[in-house]
């Protein structure tokens, strides 16, 4: 079986000594499942709506979470942070948050608690 290479997973290549960037993502992504996405799109449906009726310091941090959580690829990390921030908000709004917060929190299920 000599010559037959396999790869899975992320593949990064360097070539020279600085300025290199990028990554190629060869792994499975939950970012491409329908489900995830359709429960994404609601999450920004009820945020958004939720933002109008916000203190100007919630509506901030919203606003700081809007573009991680629309971006079809964001870090995980940078995901989670989003989401966590989210939730707390809509809860600490209380019943005008609480399906936004239940949004939050079944996309974070998804996403297997990341």
């Amino acid at each position: 079986m000599s010559g037959n290479s396999y790869h899975f997973g992320d593949s990064v290549s360097m070539h020279g000594g600085s300025g290199n960037t990028g990554i190629v993502k060869n792994g499975g992504s939950g970012e491409t499942d329908p489900a995830l996405r359709l429960a994404l799109a609601e999450l920004l449906e009820g945020v958004r709506e939720l933002r109008e009726q916000l203190p100007a310091p919630s509506a901030q941090l919203i606003d700081d979470s809007l573009p991680v959580l629309a971006a079809d690829a964001a870090p995980a990390q940078e995901r989670h942070r989003a989401l966590m921030a989210v939730a707390a908000i809509a809860a600490a709004v209380g019943a005008v948050g609480q399906p936004v917060a239940e949004a939050a929190n079944r996309v974070l299920q998804m996403l297997g608690g990341q």
